[in-house]
């Protein structure tokens, strides 16, 4: 009888020991300590989402369950970004509120790049200024969505104009709005761009008819087309894209 209640006592201290929380940790291993004492560049992105996670759950540390939650996104944050909200409070131990929490700060992260790209790029000279541009618009989307970026002669940004929504494989796309959105930025030239969410980025027959109308439109009214790109995220889990310019088909 001892022998059994020994035996109980050991198996929780191992579930108790295996479980701490953040607070129990010792100091060197805590994820909020280490960021005060060598600062937030000095920890892995599992160490940081188990900031936002606070807690793990029995038998697994946050640092633990931050690792799953990579793992079930192939280790890419991009793709973690794109996962639903079912899917995440679907990992075990993770839950509404802990889904939530990442849900938020992931779409934070988006939007700084936003504004950080829509800040340093008044002026779009080329295929990767668009993308730096648009990406955060287009990057993620689980839909086709078709984008106009209106510019002056000296290819300032005037205005961004999004021309359609549509579903996973195609929108469609009226060239009399995109051309009326120029002209009342009183624009001189013209940049498209539209995602692909299957990550193929290679254009299909129907863009590069479409880019051809968009050309011939605008040549009528004096706008030119410089560029039209296709933005998604690649199968390196990173976001790319395709320039038409650049491949001679615009």
């Amino acid at each position: 009888m001892y022998l059994c209640t020994k035996i109980v006592e050991l198996q929780l201290d191992m579930n108790e020991n295996f479980s701490l929380t953040l607070k129990e940790w010792a100091d060197e291993d805590k994820p909020r300590e280490k960021m005060l004492d060598k600062g937030k560049k000095s920890l892995t992105n599992a160490e940081l989402i188990a900031i936002l996670l606070r807690s793990g759950r029995q038998g697994k540390s946050a640092v633990d369950m931050a690792m799953e939650v990579l793992t079930s996104a192939d280790n890419s944050l991009t793709t973690l970004s794109q996962m639903e909200f079912s899917q995440l409070s679907g990992i075990k131990g993770l839950g509404s509120a802990k889904a939530t929490t990442l849900m938020a700060a992931l779409e934070l992260g988006w939007r700084m790049l936003g504004e950080m790209n829509g800040s340093r790029q008044p002026v779009i000279n080329d295929s990767q200024g668009l993308f730096n541009y648009m990406v955060r618009m287009l990057a993620d989307l689980d839909h086709e969505e078709f984008w106009a970026v209106y510019l002056s002669n000296r290819r300032k940004v005037l205005g961004r104009q999004r021309i359609s929504m549509g579903g996973i494989t195609a929108t469609p796309v009226d060239i009399r709005i995109m051309l009326r959105g120029a002209l009342e930025c009183k624009a001189t030239h013209l940049m498209v761009c539209h995602n692909h969410p299957s990550g193929d980025l290679k254009p299909s027959r129907d863009d590069k008819s479409l880019t051809e109308r968009i050309k011939e439109a605008g040549n009528l009214l004096d706008i030119k087309l410089l560029e039209h790109i296709i933005i998604g995220i690649a199968p390196s889990g990173k976001p790319d894209y395709y320039s038409f310019h650049d491949n001679g088909l615009a």
